[in-house]
């Protein structure tokens, strides 16, 4: 049997990793600066988070969600005090598309309404109604395909108001993520965000904070949104929240209720993902890992500003963006091949950098080293062609 062959691959077997740095198999080092698509939080193999799932592992490691599992309320409460959103309720499942999944039907079920307000180049996963509300007919196939979606212009608050003026008894909800990730680092305004707030208010639709990959903690504040001082009813989580250990969940504020078998699944919340994720909201805590992300992001921001031949940075914390002009389009190629550092792209020509949320800043000035000399290399040649 082949592998289903849906992935462009890098010709690279990574065998071992510690902190921010990954080796391959024939030795050699790499720089981490994009954590698996902003999965590795708190570092590659963080101690704490290896002897936290090593213990619950010789423990017990799967049961299902028909008996108590203490772990989750141990995590439900961690989440809460980290999060600053004690008063929400947790349900746990294991994908970032399956949160939004849930996020969605349960803001159907709160209102019973069907329509979904969602923006262009969004990106919430791969499942049915998730890519039904993703901006890329490339990935939804015909059967994902629903009149029950609508996609308005990201920032653009007089689209907003409008359609809502002309359907808001349709509504359901509103889907947003705080930073946009696969659209390429665009940053939802803080007006924005609280006119969602405003409008999802006045007219009862369900206000969901995609925070999958601009959450725990990567833009300086626990959920990206929390910039715009609003609450949303529905946050979304996955990817980051158990630093390589599949496992997700949605928070949910408590004028929306409960109801037995309304969501379930299988695998969510067993006592291996619950240790997983509390030893990331630990780890977080107790090494001040959103300051980290804050003040180490704001130093790459402002250095990665000061180069020729980039555009546009932007981003908050350690989620960050840059467009590359035409002279240094093989700029992250050549980062991976010549300078042994990983980052990430959105199409045409952003580079994503979503490292681990303790990335020192030796760490970020050998990246920012690493970038000038590759400029340097590239523009050098150019003129050597000319």
């Amino acid at each position: 049997m082949k592998l289903f062959d849906v992935y462009p691959i890098n010709n690279i077997t990574i065998v071992k990793a510690k902190g921010s740095y990954v080796w391959d198999n024939e030795g050699q080092q790499y720089l981490d600066m994009y954590g698996g698509h902003a999965v590795i939080s708190i570092g590659h193999t963080h101690p704490h988070y290896v002897q936290r799932v090593t213990e619950q592992l010789n423990k017990i490691g799967f049961y299902s969600n028909s008996i108590k599992i203490p772990l989750q309320e141990e995590l439900a409460e961690k989440l809460g005090k980290v999060s600053g959103k004690e008063d929400y309720q947790l349900f746990l499942c294991n994908s970032g598309a399956e949160a939004n999944e849930n996020a969605l039907k349960l803001a159907s079920f709160y209102n019973s309404r069907k329509k979904i307000v969602a923006f262009k180049k969004s990106f919430h996963g791969r499942t049915s109604l998730a890519v039904a509300a993703t901006d890329n007919p490339n990935i939804v196939a015909p059967v994902n395909q629903t009149d029950n979606v609508v996609f308005l212009p990201f920032n653009d608050e007089a689209a907003l108001e409008e359609y809502f003026a002309k359907h808001s008894n349709e509504i359901s909800s509103v889907i947003i993520e705080g930073i946009q990730g696969v659209g390429g680092i665009n940053v939802a305004s803080v007006s924005f965000l609280q006119l969602i707030r405003k409008l999802c208010t006045e007219y009862n639709a369900v206000f969901i904070a995609d925070s999958v990959q601009c959450g725990y903690g990567r833009s300086g504040k626990f959920f990206s949104h929390d910039h715009a001082n609003v609450n949303a009813d529905i946050y979304t989580m996955a990817k980051g929240m158990g630093n390589g250990f599949p496992v997700a969940g949605i928070i949910i504020a408590p004028h929306i209720q409960a109801k037995h078998f309304m969501l379930g699944t299988t695998f969510g919340g067993n006592h291996l993902a619950c240790a997983a994720a509390l030893a990331v909201l630990e780890v977080i805590e107790a090494e001040r890992l959103m300051q980290n992300a804050e003040s180490v992001g704001n130093y790459l921001m402002d250095e990665l500003k000061n180069m020729p031949h980039l555009k546009n940075v932007r981003g908050k914390g350690l989620m960050i963006g840059f467009d590359v002009s035409e002279e240094i389009k093989d700029l992250k190629k050549n980062l991976l091949m010549n300078q042994h550092i990983f980052t990430g792209e959105a199409k045409p020509n952003v580079i994503r950098l979503l490292p681990s949320l303790a990335l020192r800043k030796k760490d970020a000035d050998e990246f920012l080293e690493a970038v000038k000399e590759e400029i340097e290399a590239m523009t050098e040649n150019l003129k050597m062609a000319q």
